[in-house]
């Protein structure tokens, strides 16, 4: 049975689908959809690319650690969160404590098969080479490594990933 005290959080590498996967796990379930980076986005009217250039990435950190701090204590929300949120210690125990932190995983193999879908939105893939973004991808590995719950994303789409959540969650 599904914990409808608790928030469902969405982790993984940037380009995993989290979006896609939350809007669509929200509707499944009747609970409210939080994307952490359209919020923040909303509130200083910029893309994420603009804020990082006008403010630097700490004041974005900062925020999006604020933002996650206050939802994570809701109940009955599917909060994806951007996929570098989980380098701050702070947020990481945040969610695990507070919510069920569901890590979307992926190969490098595909997710380097979405890259040109997402290059020009991520500030920390701007002017990297291939092999910079493999290192920065398996660098990432080891914060998703604290979750409840790995879904790999491979091979499958939204609404089998969706599928399988539910099975998991149940």
């Amino acid at each position: 049975m599904i914990n409808k005290e608790k928030s469902i959080i969405l982790i993984g590498f940037m380009g995993v689908g989290k979006t896609t996967v939350s809007k669509l796990l929200a509707e499944k379930l009747k609970w409210e959809f939080i994307d952490i980076d359209e919020e923040i986005e909303k509130e200083f009217n910029l893309p994420i690319p603009e804020i990082f250039n006008r403010f630097g990435e700490k004041t974005f950190r900062n925020r999006e650690k604020e933002l996650i701090a206050s939802l994570a204590e809701s109940k009955q929300k599917i909060i994806s969160v951007g996929g570098g949120a989980f380098l701050q210690e702070e947020i990481k125990k945040i969610c695990l404590s507070k919510g069920t932190v569901i890590y979307l995983s992926i190969s490098f193999e595909n997710w380097k098969d979405r890259l040109s879908l997402i290059i020009d939105n991520r500030p920390v893939l701007q002017g990297k080479t291939i092999e910079e973004m493999e290192e920065l991808f398996n660098n990432r590995q080891a914060i998703y490594n604290n979750h409840h719950i790995r879904v790999s994303v491979d091979h499958k789409n939204p609404e089998e990933i969706v599928e399988e959540i539910l099975q998991k969650v149940e």
